[in-house]
């Protein structure tokens, strides 16, 4: 990534790391929508979640990311079997709506009920009266807050993207055992046909009931890694906007495929970081090669989609992808291999694919 995305000017760690983190949200998503029919409209509940216990995590035993990661998976893992337990006794848009409360629930607690855990509107941060017990029970406490390490290895730039990286991989690795597995056909028969499946005998409830933990791990291992690369944890993550811009990375991408969510996230974290930080100035600097007057109408005419407006270029995106390439941007990957790949048929062929007169 630091090679093939310097000529797009995004080669830099703070992206890299939200792309990969990202990434591991999508993918883990895709396991529950993709692969088993459920679309989730509250899965930034279990993001949410994995950076609280991430952080608690350096608070109280160490400021080692490795604890914090698995804190956040278990912690989300719980919180999913839960609220899956509860919202799969209902399928279609009832469950979308299920998950949806539950996450605003959730996030509302956060601001409210909760506020002794989450520290509320401030949100969730490191202090130097942190007990951190580990830490100080086998090294100097020092004079200032130590930052998230690995191994002792300070997490920051790029050995922090390294770090969200090796466990990017490791996600799709494991994610592509699950859609290559006895279990991963289940779920693609319950997406196909639930019903025919609960009609032949399977109980169709333990599978989607996994299949919504397992996705919910992987949502919070992802809050748990911006927790380890920002130690900071607010109820933000939580709310309904990040919840559908999962979805808009899975569909984007290509849903119920393994590469596709990856890139979904890529793209959008993409139009986020770069497109926002397109101003007047940039624009004018851009187009100063047109003369004044042509220099001027493609400002006005392209600052709307740049900056605070850059939705306005991602919702374009969006439709175009919807309308043309329905399947997402790896369906358009296949549609371009086949073109260069496709062998024109021979006679002999041609003669027998011709329907009898």
């Amino acid at each position: 990534m630091p090679i093939w995305l310097a000529p797009i000017g995004a080669a830099y760690p703070d992206l890299m790391q939200k792309i990969a983190i990202y990434g591991i949200f999508a993918i883990g998503f895709n396991i529950l929508f993709g692969m088993t029919g459920y679309l989730s409209f509250g899965h930034a509940a279990f993001l949410g979640v994995g950076s609280y216990a991430a952080v608690w995590s350096f608070k109280l035993l160490t400021m080692s990311v490795i604890p914090a990661v698995l804190f956040a998976v278990v912690v989300a893992g719980l919180f999913a079997a839960v609220i899956g337990f509860v919202s799969l006794r209902r399928s279609g848009i009832y469950f979308s709506i299920l998950t949806l409360a539950f996450a605003q629930m959730s996030y509302n607690l956060a601001y409210s009920v909760l506020t002794p855990i989450t520290n509320g509107e401030t949100g969730l941060q490191l202090a130097l009266g942190d007990p951190r017990i580990l830490d100080r029970a086998f090294t100097d406490a020092g004079s200032g807050i130590p930052p998230p390490n690995l191994l002792g290895e300070e997490l920051s730039g790029l050995s922090g993207f390294f770090f969200c990286a090796a466990l990017l991989i490791l996600c799709f690795y494991l994610a592509m055992r699950i859609d290559r597995s006895p279990f991963g056909m289940m779920l693609k028969a319950i997406k196909s046909n639930q019903t025919r499946m609960a009609y032949t005998g399977f109980n169709t409830r333990p599978y989607t009931l996994a299949a919504f933990i397992i996705s919910g791990m992987y949502a919070g291992l992802a809050g748990g890694l911006l927790a380890a690369t920002d130690p900071l944890a607010g109820a933000e993550r939580m709310q309904w906007t990040a919840s559908g811009e999962v979805v808009l990375m899975t569909i984007l991408g290509g849903v119920g495929t393994l590469v596709g969510p990856v890139v979904g996230a890529g793209v959008i974290k993409y139009f986020e970081n770069i497109f926002s930080a397109f101003h007047e100035a940039k624009l004018h600097e851009a187009f100063s090669f047109l003369p004044d007057g042509l220099e001027n109408f493609f400002v006005t005419i392209t600052a709307p989609f740049v900056g605070e407006g850059w939705h306005l270029t991602l919702g374009v995106v969006f439709m175009l992808i919807v309308i043309f390439l329905p399947g997402g941007l790896m369906e358009g990957v296949r549609k371009i291999r086949n073109a260069f790949t496709r062998k024109p048929a021979s006679r002999e062929e041609t003669g027998r694919l011709a329907p009898a007169e």
